[in-house]
């Protein structure tokens, strides 16, 4: 009985050792990813900033015809109270 506790602690002493030491390389190929895809270069940069201009554009051409058909909904309403 005593030999069977003894093994017992042995093998479940060398699991944990050899589970506990193990390297994972799959966490260590997303913090490089990670890294690659922070690290931009200046032409990315330069791309972003025209693609958040083209944004800006886009946000005020909406406003305009959001106004645009407000306007045009007055009109239609005051022609009908006339």
């Amino acid at each position: 009985m005593k030999n069977l506790v003894w093994s017992t602690a042995l093998l479940l002493m060398l699991g944990f050792a050899f589970t506990s030491c193990r390297e994972n390389k799959k966490g260590d190929d997303v913090n490089i990813t990670i890294e690659k895809k922070v690290e931009a270069t200046p032409e990315e940069e330069g791309t972003l900033e025209e693609a958040g201009k083209a944004i800006d554009n886009a946000v005020k051409e909406v406003k305009e015809a959001g106004e645009a058909t407000k306007d045009a909904v007055n009109t239609l309403e005051g022609d009908k109270k006339e």
